[in-house]
């Protein structure tokens, strides 16, 4: 399945579907449609994409995954406080929906990432950096701050302190630093998109079920403290008790046989 959509390109196959970020002329960078394309992306196309197991979301060739927004296109516009304030609620409901989308998203980040391109990548579950991506939200520079959710996002991953400090300072860090804080959890020397690949097709042998419900219990307890996390947890487990895959697991495991799992 291939859908070209005005900014990105959507292709699947075999349960695993790869978002690419499409303006390689602007270094991928958020402009034109690439929010409504998104969300399409996400919210129509692979929400209804059946047997989908795992997105990859990556850009278009090596130099950059998103340069973050289109300046050139973001400087000739000009909006009221109270005008960019209503705007951007539609901007947090596509990183929200990508952070809680049903299936696990990895961003394979293959070249600069900075601003909002680092905020959609930080909606992402796992992120991998290409050895030669930059990454940082460098907006305090032009006298704004990161709008896309990256006050939040950020200081979960890297704690408070050291998202303050990148913040403040605008600085873009390498892969390797990034790694070092835990802002991505790979480096890759060769192709980061082939890596990631590897990594969902792998995600795409797991009961679905259990994927999606691990995956919404780390957020729980992420967005709601370690109490609500728990619960979820519980609740999560409970459901899976008596479901189609957990049997066949455990099936399968005392057959000595590879499962065949059905997402129910």
């Amino acid at each position: 399945m291939r859908e070209e959509l005005g900014t990105l390109i959507y292709e699947s196959a075999d349960g695993v579907a790869v978002v690419t970020l499409n303006r390689p002329d602007r270094m991928n960078s958020i402009g034109g449609t690439m929010k409504e394309d998104l969300a399409r992306a996400f919210f129509e196309i692979a929400k209804n994409d059946q047997g989908l197991r795992c997105v990859v979301l990556t850009g278009t060739g090596d130099r950059a995954f998103c340069a973050g927004a289109d300046i050139k296109e973001r400087a000739e516009l000009r909006r009221t406080g109270p005008e960019y304030f209503m705007a951007q609620k539609a901007t947090h409901a596509l990183i929200r929906g990508i952070q809680e989308f049903e299936r696990p998203v990895i961003a394979a980040i293959n070249g600069v990432a900075l601003g909002g391109g680092l905020e959609i990548a930080l909606a992402a579950d796992i992120r991998y950096a290409a050895a030669h991506a930059k990454l940082g939200l460098p907006e305090v520079r032009l006298g704004a701050i990161p709008g896309a959710g990256g006050t939040q996002t950020l200081p979960r991953l890297v704690g408070a302190s050291m998202a303050k400090e990148l913040m403040f300072t605008a600085a873009h860090l390498t892969a390797q630093e990034a790694l070092a804080i835990g802002l991505v959890s790979k480096v890759v020397e060769g192709s980061v998109l082939d890596a990631a690949m590897e990594t969902a097709r792998r995600i795409a042998d797991m009961p679905p079920l259990a994927v999606h419900f691990a995956k919404r219990a780390v957020n729980a307890g992420m967005q709601g403290g370690i109490d609500a996390g728990l619960e979820f947890e519980r609740y999560a487990a409970g459901m899976l008790t008596d479901s189609e895959d957990r049997r066949e697991g455990f099936r399968a495991f005392v057959e000595k046989r590879k499962p065949v799992y059905v997402g129910r």
